[in-house]
């Protein structure tokens, strides 16, 4: 379906909800097209499945981190951070 600019601006809820049932809904300016309405195909968070089959693919070990033991000791990292000299 196309609607000018101007008709789509007073029925833009109506081609929302269109849109989002997967219809194309497409909006001209002076009889051209400009834009396109789409669903927004949102997927929250990360896939660690493919991550890790990534990670693996790719040949990547252990965390990539790589940071010294001393750095996982809390009285270490006030230090770093400044917060013991209060």
């Amino acid at each position: 379906m196309e609607f000018p600019i101007r008709e789509a601006k007073a029925r833009l809820s109506e081609l929302v909800a269109a849109a989002r049932k997967g219809e194309r809904v497409i909006i001209t300016r002076h009889g051209q097209p400009t834009a396109e309405l789409v669903p927004c195909d949102r997927r929250g968070g990360i896939d660690f499945d493919k991550l890790e089959a990534a990670r693996r693919r790719l040949g990547i070990e252990g965390d990539g981190e790589g940071w010294p033991e001393e750095f996982n000791d809390p009285a270490f990292s006030r230090k770093v951070l400044g917060l013991d000299e209060e």
